[in-house]
This record gives C-alpha cells, sequence and structure tokens, in this order.
C-alpha cells in the first residue's frame, strides 16, 4: 500500500504548484436543480494549468469539459429555446479559432479541456491538465460539463458532441 501511495505522490507532484496562492476554488451547481454539486480546484504548474475535480452525483463515464467565455451560469433564451447554463456563451476562444480541438492543439479553443472522468458511483475526482491556458487568463470565465462525451472535433457533431450542459462553475479569482 505504502508503494502504492509513494507512486502516486511522485507520478502527480510534478503537476502541481506547491504553496501557490493564485490556487482558484470553483464552486459546481446543477444546471437543472441548483444544488451544489462541489468544486474544482485550479492550480498553476510547470506544464500548464490542473483542474482537480471534486464532483458528486453526475452520469457516470466521460464528459465535455471546457471554460466558457463568460463567467455566467444562468439559462439563457437562444433561437427559442431556454438553454440551462446558456449565459456562460461558448468555448474560450481569445484567438477566434471557432475550431473545436483537442486540449493541446493550437488551432482550436482555448477552453477545450481534456474530458472529465466520472467513476461508476458518480464522482469525479481525477485531476485533467490544459497545457494551452494560464490560470491568470481564467478569472471571469466559467467551467462547463457536458452531458456527453468529447471526441475533440466538429465532426460528426459540432463541439465534439458533448450536448447539454449538465453543471457550472463561475471563476472568480
Amino acid at each position: 500500500m505504502n508503494k502504492i501511495l509513494f507512486f502516486y505522490f511522485i507520478t502527480l507532484l510534478p503537476f502541481y504548484s506547491i504553496g501557490s496562492t493564485n490556487d482558484i476554488s470553483v464552486k459546481m451547481k446543477d444546471l437543472k436543480t441548483g444544488e451544489l454539486i462541489g468544486d474544482i480546484t485550479i492550480k498553476s504548474s510547470l506544464y500548464g494549468v490542473v483542474f482537480t475535480p471534486n464532483l458528486i452525483n453526475l452520469e457516470p463515464g466521460l464528459h465535455g469539459f471546457h471554460i466558457h467565455e463568460k463567467g455566467d451560469c444562468g439559462t439563457a433564451l437562444m433561437n427559442g429555446i431556454y438553454i440551462l447554463g446558456g449565459k456562460a456563451g461558448g468555448h474560450y476562444d481569445p484567438e477566434k479559432a471557432k475550431k473545436h480541438g483537442f486540449p493541446w492543439t493550437t488551432d482550436n479553443h482555448k477552453g477545450d479541456l481534456p474530458p472529465l472522468y466520472v467513476d461508476n458511483n458518480g464522482d469525479a475526482t481525477n485531476p485533467v491538465l490544459a497545457p494551452r491556458i494560464k490560470i491568470k487568463e481564467l478569472k471571469g470565465k466559467s467551467i462547463m460539463v457536458h452531458k456527453g462525451s468529447d471526441n475533440h472535433s466538429d465532426h460528426p457533431a459540432p463541439l465534439g458532441g458533448g450536448y447539454d450542459r449538465i453543471s457550472c462553475g463561475v471563476i472568480i479569482n
């Protein structure tokens, strides 16, 4: 057991900044119920920004996971349809790529993150790394969890096929 813990510690240590005062905690809410489902800690690392979720009550499997352009998780009326989390806008795209892609490629939205893994108990605790994002550019944006998985492409479905927005949190710090 000690060997497993040691290996886990050594493997993840390079991804975390120790004692950083720039760490951010984002409260995440279920967009249907408004209930708090946990938080996501955001930390700078040598390799980009690490997002460490501590979420509960989600559907097991992979979920689309993105930074959205606005810090508002409210419902918006779009084309005659009410969209939960619609006020968050689209994926963070400061370079105006207007294309969905992988977190490590440079010709797509900067807010495209690795998928969020939710275990069979409905918990999400595995960290993901966003190598292109700097923590200082996240203030005033939002984090969104989508219902379905993400294929990091606009084909066959736009925006990775992640579908409905199910959980959102505003990045305040």
